[in-house]
């Protein structure tokens, strides 16, 4: 039997390297940071990242070994979320059911005239009740990270070294940075 391989770091920025081996996750796999599972090659892998880690197709990630492995999105059963093509106005139309969605908190991808969500039938009855067109299909599922990205922090201290936090953290830290606003001051408009 032989020992497993333990992947404790995403490398940041680096470019996939062509003899890599690949892991193929989900992306409900790639949204924990403590999984067991193989690389295409067959070899046993531990993923113990930092929490609140989430993968996206294309990262790198190094094992403890100093072994370069790349992750690859994994086809999914997805929908495909589309206005109907006599739709006054689709934009509208896609813009109310993300909005939906969004309240819900379910990830989502968004793509020219389309959404793309993972599968769920209470979802999908709630999307064709808006009017919009729901339709199966199998791709690779890369949602929005959202300005929290996948792991947001509530402390607003900086992010530990190596995580540079995302747009919606970095946002936070700042106005924190400036203090509180003198609300007598500000103007509010209609």
């Amino acid at each position: 039997m032989s020992e497993l391989l333990k992947i404790t770091e995403r490398v940041e920025g680096a470019a996939a390297p062509t003899a890599a081996r690949m892991l193929v996750l989900s992306f409900a796999e790639r949204s924990r940071s403590r999984l067991r599972t193989v690389l295409d090659d067959g070899t046993e892998v531990g993923l113990l990242l930092p929490r609140g880690t989430v993968l996206r197709g294309g990262d790198v990630l190094c094992a403890t070994t100093g072994e370069p492995v790349v992750v690859r999105a994994a086809i999914e059963a997805l929908y495909r979320v589309t206005a109907p093509r006599d739709d006054a106005d689709p934009g509208f139309t896609l813009l109310r059911a993300a909005y939906h969605l969004g309240n819900r908190h379910v990830p989502v991808a968004l793509a020219p005239n389309v959404l793309y969500l993972e599968q769920d039938p209470v979802l999908c009855e709630m999307l064709r009740r808006l009017g919009l067109q729901v339709e199966a299909c199998m791709a690779a599922f890369e949602p929005e990270a959202g300005a929290y990205g996948g792991g947001h922090r509530h402390d607003h201290e900086p992010p530990p070294p190596g995580e540079g936090g995302s747009l919606g953290e970095q946002l936070s830290r700042e106005a924190h940075a400036r203090g509180g606003g003198d609300f007598a001051q500000m103007q509010f408009y209609r």
